[in-house]
């Protein structure tokens, strides 16, 4: 039996099916990472994407319940060219196939990644169909039509936790909502080390609900992009700006820049992996970051605004990756403010609770 993705374009790539049985249309996007296929597959942002694992060997190193960022998969399906048949790590509690079967995912291996992943790079990110069933390519065609003409986009809404949810911290520590879009559990336990009274709050949490709860700080999350929710966030964040401390978080970040009166603009290939060079604009000094969006803040859009100043960018193409205010209140990063490793945290979230308990930043080009 042969699996098969077919892209926008009438291109098209077999292999044999593994996982479950079925077929899936998304976005497909490329991701170059070459460890983390679990965290990747359980990040909430590829809710909905056809996820295309661009290193050759998946699967090798087993699976771990510590190494999910959510509670389940989120892709609509996984492409990748060879499944490791064995685990071979310390930490596994079980195999890549029986993770694909427990989670109904259905996923394709034996593809000629490699040139799919050009085809995607020359022509960008496009809608596919990966079927595990007996299909003609032109009935799987005009699937992929219909999906563009009538497919919805509001994976946020099953996403986010359904009411408000107290994870208690140190009992004098800052209290600090989130608006979860799809926080990523590493996140969270990054916030529990600084000591943080954390409250999950929906998607659909209203403006006065959140200026009534007495918060010393709130994040606004990653997330799916594109999603039916964005726009009324957008709206409650507005409200937000300059009368509470907020940090934003990749589509976070995009959000607070909506409601600055900003822009977004589309990458012809998002960023996904996990080696993306950023730098301050003062400083020859750099970092690299885990980056997962396909949309960046459009620099004309947000000029005018003399109070934000640009903190860091991406090497590769110059796109913000991080921008503050002192006089609004906020940091916002295009990146994912992981850990730096061993239970270590990330500057960026010492730097929010800074301006939580200070009213002040300091200067990320210092800190780099």
């Amino acid at each position: 039996m042969k699996g098969i993705i077919v892209l926008e374009d009438g291109s098209y790539f077999e292999g044999v099916p593994i996982g479950v049985s079925g077929e899936k249309i998304g976005e497909v996007v490329l991701n170059t990472a070459v460890v983390g296929y679990q965290e990747i597959m359980t990040d909430p942002a590829n809710a909905g994407k056809i996820l295309v694992l661009t290193y050759p060997l998946i699967g090798n190193y087993g699976v771990a319940k510590k190494f999910s960022e959510s509670r389940r998969c989120w892709i609509e399906a996984l492409i990748i060219k060879e499944e490791s048949k064995m685990s071979s790590n310390w930490q596994a509690e079980d195999t890549f196939n029986n993770f694909l079967q427990r989670e109904r995912l259905v996923a394709i291996s034996e593809v000629d990644t490699r040139t799919l992943a050009i085809r995607i790079r020359d022509y960008g990110e496009m809608l596919g169909i990966v079927s595990s069933e007996e299909a003609k390519i032109g009935d799987l065609l005009r699937k992929i039509k219909d999906y563009r003409n009538n497919g919805r986009k509001d994976f946020i809404k099953n996403i986010s936790v359904k009411e408000e949810t107290e994870i208690r911290g140190n009992p004098s520590g800052p209290r600090i909502a989130i608006i979860d879009l799809g926080i990523l559990n590493s996140f969270l336990e990054q916030l529990r080390r600084l000591g943080c009274n954390i409250i999950l709050l929906p998607y659909n949490t209203g403006l006065d609900k959140i200026l009534q709860s007495n918060l010393d700080g709130l994040i606004i999350s990653n997330g799916p992009e594109e999603d039916g929710a964005v726009s009324g966030i957008v709206q409650v964040v507005k409200g937000l700006i300059g009368k509470i401390p907020l940090l934003g978080i990749s589509l976070g970040h995009e959000i607070i820049s909506l409601a600055l009166g900003g822009k977004l603009k589309r990458l012809n290939v998002g960023h996904h992996g996990l080696n993306y060079p950023v730098k301050s604009p003062s400083s020859f000094k750099g970092d690299i970051t885990v980056q997962n969006h396909s949309f960046v803040v459009d620099e004309e859009s947000i000029k005018g605004r003399k109070e934000i100043a640009i903190t860091l960018r991406n090497v590769n193409d110059d796109s913000i990756e991080e921008m503050e205010s002192e006089t609004l209140k906020f940091i916002s990063t295009q990146y994912y403010p992981v850990s730096p490793g061993f239970d270590e945290v990330n500057e960026v979230f010492r730097r929010f609770l800074e301006m939580v308990t200070e009213g002040k930043l300091i200067c990320p080009s210092e800190k780099i």
